[in-house]
């Protein structure tokens, strides 16, 4: 059996799992957590009682105010014998999926994926196997046919920012950086984006979808 640890802001998305999984043989819901915090508390808990824990933790990626996916599943993955977190979400940017692929997920695949796709990806995620939901998948291939230079986490972290429309005075308090170290950042944003203020980044990030559109 496969047990597996569901971890969403929604109560109605998570009642619809714990229903579906319930259905599908060899998988077996063992809990449910509102965000990160949350999901990290009750693995703990688990394995501290010594009893049976998660095989794969699905995690959806942006959960309110409680720790984010990608953050949770960074601390999930670093601890050990960890499960295999397998993100469902709604977002399918490139800078969605390159955090929670560094952060550790074994895999990535969209809310609107069929039962029968997500059923297989538990199995192959409880297996160590990594899986990509296809559109996730075209968008890495595209990615790397393009040849289009990576933003680092930072760069991308700024370029959120930016589009929220903060000065560089507020983004280096809001990341405890000084106004120099933001501008040399930007430089490189420019320089890989091939463009040339503010707005031009914003817009080519949101269009090659390096960004959420807003």
């Amino acid at each position: 059996m496969i047990r597996v640890l569901l971890v969403d802001d929604h109560p109605v998305v998570r009642r619809g799992l714990r229903a579906l999984l319930e259905e599908l043989p060899e998988l077996e819901p063992v809990g449910e957590a509102a965000d990160g915090d949350e999901a990290l508390r009750l693995l703990n808990r688990l394995r501290q009682a010594g009893g049976p824990r998660p095989d794969v933790v699905l995690m959806d990626l942006q959960m309110g105010a409680g720790m984010n996916g990608v953050e949770a599943t960074r601390r999930i993955t670093a601890l050990p014998d960890p499960p295999s977190v397998l993100v469902l979400t709604v977002y399918s940017t490139d800078a969605d999926i390159l955090a929670a692929v560094e952060a550790g997920a074994t895999g990535y695949l969209l809310k609107d994926a069929p039962p029968e796709e997500l059923a297989a990806a538990v199995r192959a995620a409880a297996r160590g196997e990594t899986v990509l939901a296809p559109p996730v998948a075209a968008r890495l291939m595209g990615r790397v046919r393009a040849g289009r230079p990576a933003l680092s986490p930072r760069e991308t972290e700024i370029l959120e920012l930016l589009a929220e429309g903060l000065a560089n005075r507020q983004i280096s308090k809001r990341l405890f950086i000084s106004e120099a170290t933001v501008k040399t950042h930007l430089v490189h944003v420019y320089d890989k984006l091939g463009v040339d203020s503010r707005t031009a980044a914003v817009a080519a990030a949101i269009s090659s979808g390096l960004l959420r559109s807003r």
